[in-house]
């Protein structure tokens, strides 16, 4: 880890003192946050104390009010905790006089070294005093946006921009506290444009990493603040390398978007998070708390879609590479629409209505039913408000009789009518009810019914690979898979519209299928995209983002942003791993790490025939040694092999050696919560994407290779989950996609 800022008097500006009496700058800082706490208190204490009345005798609109009233205070009471180990600021503008404040005698207009100037403090809330005076600005507000963007070529009016540091842990408050400060100036003589970080920056980014994701709200790069600030009515797809900060962007876009577009978001159904699986969910949970969004959702998912399918059967066992590919292309679709509308249809059988009330008898032909029937059939655009429009098309012709017979019948005779025996008749001939199991049990257990469907979409062979070897009897003993869901979503969209949500943040985008992306698309109105095509690891991954983007449905309200600049994963990792990109996706520029100095890759080949105890137990301990025996460390293999050596991690002096070491091995995915409480994870390689850790050790690339179909693509993420150090143990030949260039 870097070396603390230095004092102010050094050329970089930078303070850090162990003395507080020493450099006044400093304790006006700490001072600063300890009017911040305390103001903080404050605010949540009028909050607790605020008693939502009780609302006697009112009505049921109310009542709910009241709850929502208790729900929101609740909340904000929550969002206002003061959370011990998160500073409350993190940086501080300058700007020239008039730039923020109206006014000369405004709390905000200080005397700075060279005048008067309009200052503000950037952090993770807004604070304020009593007297409404601002401590801390929200960092999402507008006024803050020049803190991420302003520099000498724009400086947007402000003077220095300043940094803070802070202690990684408690103090005896138990608070963190200001240890450091960093001033870059942005405009005036001292300006200058520079590459790289400053100190404090750089110091942030490397600090060892243990537990969940951190939010990176004090090192948001412009290109990045751009992107989290762009607007909703925009879908944002970001292509981003290893390493540049995409999660997180998509991360801090949600905090933004609640910021800024709440209640339209409320209003249009909320915002969720959609992420690979469970383990990456957990990963992330704690980063927008931080930001103080503590109620959005994060679902992997097989769990959006099995929220509206709760009461199925899923299959225990895996379909074949060839099904689930079928499954997922888009051209299930059409099959599926097909296959639903199949009974639909207006037949010269079909006979007159004849509706009896009492000793009248109202008769429409059946030439006028037809007409009737195949008007809505023609327009319908969905299975049950088709339906339910026929019912009431023939119901009000059946009024028309009745009218003109002198009567008066009204809405409730004409719903009576809808739901009448004749009625009912006639839907069940023309118009048959059905459900999406009916429909796809049908489909995937009757070969014929199938190629009926399929058309000129599919061909033989992949008819074959949808149809079950052995059918099922019943739909109700059906154990749909996961890939049955998404059809089933799907014909639940053709029968009748699902809700949708005001905008869904989608990570790892590109292993998602063509119909999993239109299940998405058909819940959001906008999207964050987010992902990486060399990263792509299922056999129906997506090639393109434009072809992600027109199955989500994004129109041309949509942009594609290619982050390349890597910030986490050193060079000399980051370049290994980017030999394998030709053989990937040869059209994605090379990232480019900022970390040109830090890291250390090691290739080391095993003494015999397969890798060992020994040799995983020493890859562990150096990287441990040489992280200062802070940092985590995730060992990767394939899933298969990972169990293995798991159990030799765990077995003899093995485990005695990294038990005394501080590194108690943990399995990730079977171990609860083992990102959080362990330093040391092995972890199958299917779960490794999006996670990152100080040290990996990365078991035997080749066997990674061979072990799926898109084994190249797998590997590629093993190789770049390491932010400080990288160790590649082998025993076989390295894949020659790697060695190339060694």
């Amino acid at each position: 880890m870097p070396s603390a800022p230095s004092t102010p008097s050094a050329p970089s500006n930078a303070a850090a003192a162990s003395e507080p009496a020493v450099d006044p700058e400093l304790a006006a800082e700490r001072a600063h946050l300890r009017a911040a706490r305390a103001a903080l208190e404050l605010m949540h204490g009028d909050v607790v104390d605020t008693e939502t009345p009780l609302i006697v005798n009112a009505g049921t609109d109310s009542y709910w009010d009241n709850k929502f009233f208790q729900w929101a205070r609740e909340h904000r009471a929550e969002v206002l905790l003061d959370q011990p180990k998160i500073p409350l600021f993190f940086g501080r503008l300058d700007c020239e006089p008039g730039a923020v404040f109206d006014g000369a005698d405004h709390a905000g207009r200080v005397l700075g070294p060279d005048g008067e100037v309009d200052r503000l403090y950037i952090g993770r809330r807004h604070i304020r005093e009593p007297d409404g005076a601002q401590l801390v600005i929200d960092w999402r507000a507008r006024v803050a946006m020049p803190f991420y963007r302003a520099g000498p070529a724009d400086p947007q009016r402000v003077l220095v921009r300043r940094r803070h540091g802070f202690s990684h842990e408690p103090g005896p408050d138990g608070f963190v506290d200001v240890t450091a400060y960093e001033d870059e100036p942005v405009s005036g003589a001292q300006a200058t444009a520079t590459e790289g970080f400053s100190d404090l920056v750089t110091a942030e980014i490397e600090r060892p990493r243990s537990g969940p994701m951190r939010d990176i709200v004090a090192t948001i790069q412009p290109d990045q603040d751009v992107l989290v600030r762009a607007p909703l009515d925009t879908t944002i797809c970001v292509q981003g390398a290893p390493g540049t900060g995409k999660t997180a962007v998509g991360l801090h876009r949600v905090a933004y978007l609640l910021y800024a577009e709440r209640s339209r978001l409320a209003r249009d159904g909320g915002i969720a998070i959609i992420g690979p699986n469970r383990s990456f969910l957990q990963y992330i949970r704690h980063v927008l708390p931080a930001l103080g969004e503590v109620f959005v959702q994060q679902l992997t998912f097989p769990d959006l879609i099995r929220r509206y399918y709760p009461d199925h059967a899923l299959a225990v066992h895996e379909e074949e590479t060839a099904t689930v590919t079928v499954k997922g292309d888009a051209r299930m679709a059409a099959v599926l629409r097909r296959a639903l509308w199949s009974g639909v249809g207006v037949g010269d059988d079909v006979e007159a209505v004849v509706y009896s009330k009492g000793a009248s008898r109202f008769r429409v032909p059946d030439y006028e039913v037809r007409e009737i029937a195949a008007g809505v059939v023609e327009t319908a655009t969905r299975y049950a408000p088709g339906r339910t429009t026929l019912a009431q098309r023939l119901a009000h012709a059946v009024l028309l009789r009745m009218e003109q017979r002198g009567g008066t019948p009204d809405d409730r005779t004409q719903n009576a009518v809808a739901r009448s025996a004749p009625v009912r008749r006639i839907l069940n001939q023309v118009w048959p009810q059905r459900t999406p199991e009916q429909v796809l049990h049908r489909l995937l257990s009757d070969a014929g019914f199938l190629a009926e469907a399929a058309g000129d979409d599919l061909t033989a062979e992949e008819q074959k690979a949808l149809l079950w070897r052995k059918p099922y009897r019943s739909v109700k003993s059906v154990r749909w898979s996961e890939a049955d869901l998404v059809l089933l979503d799907e014909l639940g969209e053709l029968l009748e519209r699902e809700p949708r949500r005001g905008h869904l943040v989608v990570d790892e985008a590109q292993d998602l299928s063509a119909m999993q992306l239109r299940a998405l698309g058909r819940r959001c109105r906008t999207a964050t995209v987010l992902g990486d095509l060399a990263q792509a690891t299922t056999p129906y991954a997506s090639t393109s983002w434009q072809s992600v983007l027109a199955e989500l449905g994004a129109g041309e309200a949509s942009e594609i942003v290619e982050l390349t600049r890597g910030f986490r994963v050193p060079a000399a990792i980051i370049e290994f791993a980017a030999r394998l990109l030709p053989s990937l996706q040869p059209d994605l520029a090379e990232p480019v790490s900022l970390r040109r100095a830090a890291g250390g890759l090691r290739i080391t080949a095993a003494a015999g025939s397969e890798v060992t105890a020994e040799e995983v137990l020493q890859a562990c301990l150096r990287i441990d040694e040489e992280g200062g025996h802070a940092g985590s460390i995730g060992v990767i293999a394939t899933d298969a092999e990972i169990r293995r050596v798991f159990d030799l991690l765990h077995s003899g002096p093995t485990r005695s050696a990294l038990d005394k070491a501080g590194l108690t091995p943990a399995m990730l995915g079977d171990t609860e919560n083992a990102l959080e409480h362990f330093r040391l994870v092995c972890v199958p390689a299917s779960l490794a994407k999006g996670l990152e850790f100080d040290g990996v050790v990365v078991v035997e690339p080749a066997t990674i290779v061979d072990a799926e179909p898109r084994g190249l693509n797998r590997l590629y993420v093993a190789l770049t989950r390491a932010v400080s150090a990288l160790t590649v143990l082998h025993a076989r030949p390295l894949p020659a996609e790697l060695a190339a260039r060694s």
